[in-house]
This record gives structure tokens, sequence and C-alpha cells, in this order.
């Protein structure tokens, strides 16, 4: 059987396991997980990324090894360079990441695949989550940012809608989870960290903001996903584990604009752009 390991690379963290191919899942005694100082500098961040890949794949047979890694832009996916100019990972700016990954594990380059983050998560409920009967799929990670990607049949792209113009601002300010904070504060003047915050406060306050937040789902879902013809929409993030409390508005609105679209909440979560990039890289291999 091929030997798979799925990457996430965050801002903080390096995530990854063995995937089963056969059966579409994370295997999970595999499970890494360690955090990164991703402002250091180049040695500190690979010390940190071989350690945790090498304990992960440490039983494996190199040659027969599959890697695929979901990695935030803007990178060179193909090529597996990095082009963060600011902030994390500032110092391995156009560094080969592939290249280096290869030599250090004793690999091939060519046994290394990447591919955007958002475009991982929207893979991995194709592979292995709550989509995999679909061929047209939008999706939406709801959470610190706002993620969007969209799957053709083939492969997902990254559609990178965050900072498209939305409102009076861009999209991400009214459906990431500094909306709820902010707002929250607007009304009472108090403080949450998010979503979860929330379901402790009063029904009244609770259900005015998840109204004014469905209203704002809604009008993204008009202006910019139905644009795509998608078959299902797929949601993922933190925000989507209180789609509950927004359900019923956003598919009235979705209703009254003629909007026959499935909504999917995803079962798979931090998993789905492990599984995703495992998936991918499965693809990629496949194709050659």
């Amino acid at each position: 059987m091929q030997s798979i390991v799925g990457i996430d690379i965050g801002g903080s963290h390096i995530t990854m396991a063995q995937v089963d191919p056969e059966k579409r899942e994370i295997i999970t005694s595999t499970y890494v997980r360690e955090h990164v100082d991703s402002f250091g500098d180049k040695e500190h961040i690979f010390s940190a990324w071989i350690s945790a890949i090498e304990k992960a794949t440490h039983d494996l047979v190199k040659k027969d090894l599959l890697i695929g890694i979901a990695m935030p832009g803007p990178f060179d996916y193909e090529k597996g360079i990095s082009l963060i100019q600011q902030g994390k990972f500032i110092d391995i700016y156009q560094v080969n990441i592939k290249e280096e990954l290869a030599k250090r594990l004793s690999i091939s380059a060519d046994q290394i695949h990447f591919l955007n983050d958002a475009g991982a998560f929207l893979e991995g409920e194709v592979f292995g989550g709550c989509v995999q009967d679909y061929n047209r799929i939008f999706g939406v990670t709801l959470g610190t940012g706002l993620g969007s990607a969209f799957y053709n049949g083939n492969t997902a792209s990254d559609e990178d809608l965050w900072d498209s113009p939305f409102k009076d601002s861009i999209c991400e300010d009214y459906l990431a989870t500094r909306w709820f904070v902010n707002y929250y504060n607007a009304l009472t003047g108090e403080e949450i960290s998010g979503t979860k915050d929330l379901l402790d406060k009063p029904q009244e306050i609770q259900t005015r903001i998840f109204d004014e937040y469905a209203d704002s789902f809604a009008e993204f879902i008009v202006k910019y996903v139905k644009n795509y013809e998608p078959e299902v929409l797929v949601i993922g993030g933190n925000i989507a584990k209180v789609y509950p409390y927004f359900k019923k508005r956003l598919n009235q609105h979705l209703t009254e604009h003629k909007i026959n679209l499935p909504i999917k909440i995803s079962a798979i979560f931090e998993d789905a752009a492990i599984l995703g990039a495992a998936g991918y890289a499965l693809k990629k291999a496949q194709s050659i």
C-alpha cells in the first residue's frame, strides 16, 4: 500500500498524520502536532519541520513515501518556493522548500507536493469528507480569517475572496471571527473572544448578532458563490460549529433569491487539510 503523509503548515504549528488511501482516513496513532516559531530563522523552521515529519514517517519505507503539504500563500505551489515577504516565514522567502525538505529527508523532490491551505480543506472534504459524491463544490472556512475554494471536478483552487469588496469594506471583515468580537463590543461595550463565548450571552443579543451574520453570509453567497454554479456549499472553520444558530435565516435569504444550494458542514474540521494534502499528493503521483 502507498505510504502517504498529509501535512498542514500553519503560522504557529505543523500538524500531520499518515493517511490510509483506501479507507480515505487519517491513521490517528500517527498524528503529530508541534509548535513552530515561524518568525524564527530558516534553520530553526526547517529543524522543527523535519523533527515532526520524522516522527510521523519513522516506520515508513522512504522510497514508497508520498508527502502532501498544505501551505499558506503567497507560494509557488508547483516549484515549492515560499513567496511570503512579511511577517511569518519571512526568513524562508524565496527558499525552495521542496528541495530543502527532500534533501533533509533523503527522498526525491518528486515525492513532495504542495497546495494552498484553502484548497487543501476542500480537497480533504472531497477525498474523505462530506462531499465525496459531488463534482462542483464551493468551500468556505469561517474562522480567524475567511478561506474560499472551488472544486471543479478535478482539483480545488484557492479563490482568494477574503479581500474582495463587500459592503463598505472587504468580505473577511464581515465573515470572520473578528466581526463577532467587534459587533458584540459595539452593542454591549463588553469583550468576547469568539462565537463560543457568544453562546453564553442573553438570547436577545445572540439572535441579533447571528441574524446580522446570516444576512452578511447570504449576501456573500449571492454576490460571489452563486457565480460558480456549485452543486453544494461546504463550510468549515470554528464558525461552522455555530451554523445551527444562523441556518434558518440564511436559508430564508437563499430561498428569496431562488438559490437552491445544499449546505454541508465539515465533519472532519482540522483534519480536512491533512486529508486534502494527502489526497492531492496521491492524485498528483497517479497523474505522472
